[in-house]
């Protein structure tokens, strides 16, 4: 009997979907489009006047189909990871420049629900089929326009719009960052500025492996820095508080060997930013290199290594000396050629250009920067060039010391403690070593070398460097001597030189007081 209600239900119900879809062809065949297009539009406004929700779009694409819109991008990196938790119909698509290899999104008419402050929302993923079939440049135009659905409760409607939507686009752009594929930037010489798909700066993919866990320095340094680029990436709001553009700069010096590119690698995998790696010898002066200070995007590290083998900072060029007769061109055209390709080959970039740059007020656009100097000699640099508010945090990469060499024996042999680490630690507090020269030794060169081997070839190495510094520190005084010797014997000499000479206008001048 109840087997009999159930299947009278079921009939009834098919019976009611039939005579709809009945009802819904003869109005699509039968009925203007114009007519069809009115009746919808008031249909639809006569069920929202009933219904307690709002209905927000977010469509693909803005105006022309190429453009796609940054909200809706923003959104689906959001409802990535609830839609592949929560719905029953996924797609994945593969994301260009992004370090995942595919992510998952809602399928069209899929709906997940969102809780954000104990309210719930309703996401809806949706599709306009196109109305008719036509050709297109464009695979999205004769695809159909995609578009989300936020729905809400009208009581909810100031608390959506100028918080919930907030919210998303923003964590929906945070989460797209830390997904990124991080790159590396190197600037173009400008004759290629312009052309067909012309760009000033060029990338690779950046995936340099040093982290701060495997850089050789003091634990307590690291932590301070890492500290220091924490404060600066959460300090948006501070900045703004006290006016000042949200850049740091930072200035790293050392002897070679100890570390400065590592550094930067580090730091650049710590905050998640790009490398804008700028090579001023290719700038020609300081209106490009303000156009290329443009081009930059935030959340990015901008490098100048070896800035003081860079330029001359002083904006006057050094006059190469005067060559032999017989090796400069005898023929004025071939001369002035030359001249000529030696002033393009200049760069034009002067200290007050690269301050500018800097610390000026094109230094404020993007926001979210970190500049980087590099140098081998701190002491050649104008101090205007790195004076604080300019090169904020000076970090001095020195040579190893011994908890450097703990980090690199960890990371390159596995070995937190070994009895030859205190012979090891006494040398190097007798010895000026670089990271580097340390990695070197500890690093097998066969696969039967071992830990005791390479912690013994370090050691030599070590005494090596400490019997070379001996004989050079030797060599050194010997010849300080000697140069103290022979300005003693010029001083002499001089002497003797001036006592002749005193001699000999005595004399004359007695000579003629005897003539007179």
């Amino acid at each position: 009997m109840m087997t009999m209600m159930m299947g009278e239900k079921w009939a009834q119900l098919g019976s009611v979907i039939g005579s709809i879809m009945f009802a819904w062809a003869m109005f699509n065949q039968y009925f203007p489009q114009q007519l069809r297009d009115f009746i919808l539009k008031y249909g639809q406004k006569f069920v929202g006047f009933l219904s307690p929700n709002i209905h927000i779009t977010f469509h693909e694409f803005s105006g022309e189909y190429f453009k796609r819109s940054e909200a809706y991008a923003a959104i689906q990196t959001y409802l990535s990871d609830k839609s592949s938790m929560k719905a029953k119909n996924l797609k994945a698509e593969v994301v260009k420049d992004s370090s995942q290899s595919v992510i998952l999104s809602m399928a069209e008419n899929e709906e997940v629900t969102d809780e954000f402050e104990g309210v719930k929302l309703l996401w809806a993923s949706m599709k306009h089929a196109p109305r008719t079939q036509s050709f297109s440049w464009y695979p999205e135009a004769s695809d159909g326009k995609r578009y989300y659905k936020l729905t809400f409760h009208k009581s909810k409607r100031e608390f959506v719009t100028r918080t919930y939507i907030h919210h998303v686009l923003q964590e929906g752009k945070e989460i797209t960052v830390r997904n990124r594929q991080r790159k590396l930037y190197t600037n173009n010489p400008s004759q290629n500025w312009h052309g067909y798909q012309a760009r000033k700066w060029s990338h690779v993919a950046f995936e340099h492996p040093s982290t701060f866990d495997t850089l050789a320095m003091e634990s307590k340094k690291k932590e301070e820095i890492k500290n220091d680029l924490t404060k600066f990436s959460q300090g948006k709001e501070y900045y703004k508080k006290i006016g000042k553009a949200w850049k740091r700069g930072y200035l790293l010096y050392g002897p070679p060997g100890t570390g400065k590119s590592s550094m930067i690698a580090a730091m650049a995998d710590f905050l998640k930013y790009d490398i804008y790696d700028l090579e001023l010898t290719t700038v020609k002066d300081n209106t490009e290199l303000r156009k290329l200070l443009i081009e930059t995007t935030s959340k990015s590290i901008i490098v100048i290594e070896d800035i003081d083998c860079s330029i001359d900072l002083t904006g006057q060029r050094k006059k190469k000396k005067e060559k032999v007769e017989e090796e400069e061109p005898k023929d004025p055209v071939s001369k002035m050629a030359k001249d000529e390709e030696e002033e393009s080959n200049s760069t034009k970039v002067t200290l007050s250009g690269l301050l500018n740059f800097i610390d000026g007020i094109w230094s404020a656009t993007g926001g979210e920067r970190l500049i980087i100097f590099t140098t081998n000699h701190v002491e050649k640099l104008d101090p205007a060039l790195i004076r604080r508010g300019r090169m904020d945090k000076h970090i001095e990469l020195s040579y190893c010391s011994f908890q450097a060499f703990k980090v690199l024996a960890k990371n390159y042999l596995d070995v937190d403690s070994h009895q030859l680490f205190e012979t090891i630690g006494h040398l190097l507090e007798e010895t000026n070593i670089t990271p580097a020269d340390v990695a070197e030794n500890l690093m097998p060169k066969s696969l039967t070398e071992d830990a005791d081997a390479c912690l013994k070839t370090l050691i030599e190495a070590l005494e090596t460097a400490k019997e070379e510094a001996r004989k050079k520190a030797e060599e050194d005084m010997r010849l300080k001597v000697e140069k103290e010797e022979k300005e003693k014997q010029q001083v002499a000499q001089e002497d003797v030189k001036v006592d002749e000479s005193l001699a000999k206008e005595v004399k004359e001048n007695c000579v003629e007081v005897v003539k007179g």
